[in-house]
């Protein structure tokens, strides 16, 4: 399997080859390609490594679901927050065993009357969930997982799930459903919307960490470091 590991660097560089306006810090292992979730660690003083977890998520829900039933929102993006953090840290300790840091994997399901509602890939189903959504609230459920790597010694990981409601507004007309849906925005999104671009005028309240609807609460991965004995001002280096 192809390793993909991309480190993201600013724009100016020091003559001495070192990045200006980054530090030695901790590394840090995003298990994720996402952009929100990149755009979260950046805003929060963190400029990490990415990777994308070769972790086939239907093929891991439906194998566990065959033996334990339907498994509850929770349960579903902390299962798979887990299994995408532990391969990337598999993948990661074998190219770099050198790695001194935490690796971070993520997951997002959008709930609303019970049904799961993963990403809609599809215009005509994304455009179907919005108009069932219009004035009602349901709750963004994101798992985390985060492994301590350190040369030499074990492994350690800590996880937990946050949550928020988001109500979304009542008198969102079906042309701006259909201009929102033909923007390709929410088609490739945990309930097919998003807080921080185009779809934030069509959210009218939020309970809970709002960085836990962009894709990744930040106060628990915080909590979490925390866990794992890491200071979280240990993590930032980008200044």
């Amino acid at each position: 399997m192809l390793l993909s590991l991309s480190k993201h660097p600013p724009t100016e560089h020091s003559t001495d080859g070192v990045a200006r306006g980054y530090r030695e810090r901790m590394q840090v292992c995003l298990a994720s390609t996402s952009p929100a979730r990149l755009m979260l660690l950046r805003q929060a003083g963190i400029e990490p490594v990415t990777m994308s977890p070769g972790v086939d998520e239907d093929a891991v829900i439906a194998e566990v679901e065959a033996v334990e039933g339907r498994l509850e929102a929770d349960r579903h993006v902390l299962l798979l927050a887990r299994r995408k953090a532990a391969d990337v840290a598999s993948r990661l300790t074998e190219h770099d065993p050198g790695f001194d840091g935490i690796v971070i994997g993520g997951d997002s399901m959008f709930e609303i009357d019970g049904e799961i509602l993963g990403k809609p890939y599809l215009p005509e189903v994304a455009a179907r969930r919005w108009r069932a959504m219009r004035g009602r609230t349901g709750i963004l459920h994101s798992g985390h997982s985060l492994i301590r790597l350190r040369p030499g010694a074990s492994r350690t990981e800590a996880h937990a799930v946050a949550a928020a409601s988001v109500t979304f507004a009542a008198d969102m007309t079906d042309a701006e459903i259909d201009a929102y849906v033909a923007s390709g925005e929410p088609l490739q999104v945990a309930g097919s919307f998003t807080i921080d671009s185009l779809g934030g005028p069509y959210i009218v309240r939020v309970d809970g960490d709002p960085s836990t609807v962009v894709g990744m609460s930040l106060s628990t991965v915080r909590r979490l470091a925390g866990d794992l004995g890491i200071s979280w001002p240990d993590l930032w280096n980008r200044t």
